[in-house]
């Protein structure tokens, strides 16, 4: 039997999904980097969180939540599937829907892409999802420690791999 409650959290949850479906979509195209396996990542992460949304105690927790259960979905079809595709800049822009442009630098793209997964997994959900620390640390299920010393590292290659770029580019 559903609950007030429970009624209240679909309604919030439907309407987060309609909020936010394309950077959801983003994120498990990060790891699929396949137009159709990332939709099915983000249609089988909804149905786990419908089947889920009773055990969520507060609203404010979703979002974090959420990315969790696309995260580790993601992770898991890559596991089930054992395979990793690469797709071009030209198909990734073409997919990507028409709204302010996160990843506009380019040099910044193709450093984030050269990143160990970890890293940069740590850098999109913080800066690019606007996820606390804390949340990404739940999310990747990793020590917050951890966490901190990852972003550091990957904020350090990132700033190495940015200037080798632009000297590559004032010496040409």
């Amino acid at each position: 039997m559903k609950t007030r409650n429970t009624f209240q959290h679909e309604e919030v949850f439907v309407q987060f999904i309609r909020e936010n479906k394309e950077r959801f979509y983003l994120l498990a195209y990060s790891y699929t980097k396949n137009e159709q396996d990332a939709l099915d990542v983000v249609q089988d992460s909804i149905q786990k969180a419908m089947i889920a949304l009773n055990n969520i105690e507060k609203v404010d927790y979703m979002k974090s939540w959420f990315y969790k259960i696309v995260v580790r979905t993601a992770i898991d079809f890559l596991r089930k599937h054992k395979r990793l595709q690469v797709t071009d800049d030209e198909t990734l822009h073409y997919l990507t829907p028409a709204q302010e442009d996160k990843y506009e630098n380019v040099d910044l793209k193709h450093a984030l892409a050269e990143l160990p997964q970890m890293y940069s997994e740590i850098i999109i959900l913080h800066y690019f999802e606007d996820l606390k620390i804390a949340d990404v640390a739940d999310i990747l299920g990793i020590k917050l420690s951890t966490t901190k010393s990852h972003l550091y590292k990957a904020l350090k290659i990132l700033k190495i791999q940015l200037q080798d770029t632009e000297g590559e580019m004032t010496h040409e």
